[in-house]
């Protein structure tokens, strides 16, 4: 270290602290966020975290200094070692003709408000549905759509609102033996669940959609944020955390008295590193973990790659094929997994 030059010394500085940011980061899925909701909003950023220990990593080696870069790659090692690295080098696609396909898609009120300058929003989110026929259809910020509703013989819908309803809705090709709501309280977010005879056996569909950030992606500059503003999104982010917390809470206690293995799928708003995952996912698959490849982009901060949508089946169930689907016909791109008993 004595023999650094000073540049050198204050990369070494900043090596270190995103080496404690990112160990800290092994806490956060243990960590209520109501009790430290600060931990809480790292969760956001440990993919970027990770990929700045690469670079640290070949900075230390263009500028020939070996043994520095030896604490990012420990970093990376356990990154590896305790499936931390957000991206998948391999899938994994099983061919079987008794697959039951599930698709998850927060349709942003299918561009009621014209973020998309495209018309055609509802007609493309409709055809790209029907083309790939899922037998079981989970939608968040869903709007009542005759061309979606008018595909499947068995539906459940919960929306809100008298002049511009909209909600979350389960479509099904499986006959429905009981539906219900959670209604989480002081919020527009919602959680819906269907009890579905598949086959010879009951399965239950959960679509859940936990409270969202309320940050507007194409109107936010992280490079020109002031401190005012900063703290706004600190004290944003904390809130909405403590809500989902709320909300997972709930969700884990109706889910504790259900009989029937569990299919859970939804929009998060929150990563795969976050405490809300854990806790949500508990003894369930992720299909994106047994079957995916890539980033499992599901939503996009600014270009930077997000997975908060997932589909998380029962242990019972086979991952055979999960699909990432990159359409610009809302804020978040649906995905697709085939399942098997």
């Amino acid at each position: 270290m004595k023999d650094l030059k000073p540049l050198h010394k204050l990369v070494f500085f900043l090596n270190n602290i995103f080496a404690l940011l990112f160990l800290a980061s092994f806490a956060i899925p243990y960590v209520s966020p109501e009790s430290f909701p600060l931990l809480s909003v790292l969760s956001l950023a440990v993919p970027l975290i990770v990929f700045i220990h690469i670079g640290f990593i070949l900075y230390w080696w263009l500028v020939g200094f070996k043994r520095q870069f030896l604490l990012s790659f420990f970093c990376l090692l356990l990154a590896v070692g305790f499936s931390y690295f957000p991206y998948k080098f391999k899938d994994h696609t099983v061919v079987s003709g008794n697959s039951i396909s599930v698709m998850s898609y927060n349709v942003r009120i299918f561009n009621r408000y014209d973020w998309i300058e495209d018309p055609e929003v509802p007609n493309k989110i409709s055809r790209f549905v029907r083309d790939n026929d899922p037998d079981i259809l989970a939608l968040q910020e869903y709007a009542p759509l005759k061309e979606i509703a008018s595909e499947y013989d068995y539906k459940y819908e919960e929306v809100k609102g008298r002049r511009s309803p909209y909600g979350m809705g389960i479509f099904t090709k499986y006959p429905i033996v009981r539906s219900g709501n959670l209604d989480f309280e002081n919020s527009t977010n919602n959680a819906i669940f269907i009890d579905v005879l598949m086959r010879t056996d009951t399965v239950r569909i959960y679509n859940v959609h936990l409270e969202s950030f309320g940050i507007k992606t194409d109107s936010l500059n992280i490079s020109g944020i002031n401190e005012k503003d900063s703290r706004k999104l600190m004290k944003r982010l904390k809130g909405s955390f403590v809500k989902q917390q709320y909300q997972v809470e709930r969700l884990m206690e109706h889910q504790m008295s259900c009989p029937y293995p569990i299919i859970l799928c939804g929009d998060f708003n929150n990563t795969y590193y976050s405490w809300a995952y854990r806790n949500l996912k508990n003894d369930l698959k992720d299909s994106f973990v047994e079957a995916g490849k890539g980033f499992g982009k599901t939503y996009s901060l600014n270009g930077y790659p997000l997975r908060i949508d997932f589909v998380l089946p029962d242990a019972r169930f086979k991952v055979n094929e999960h699909r990432n689907f990159e359409i610009a016909l809302s804020d978040h791109e649906p995905i697709l997994v085939k399942l098997s008993q």
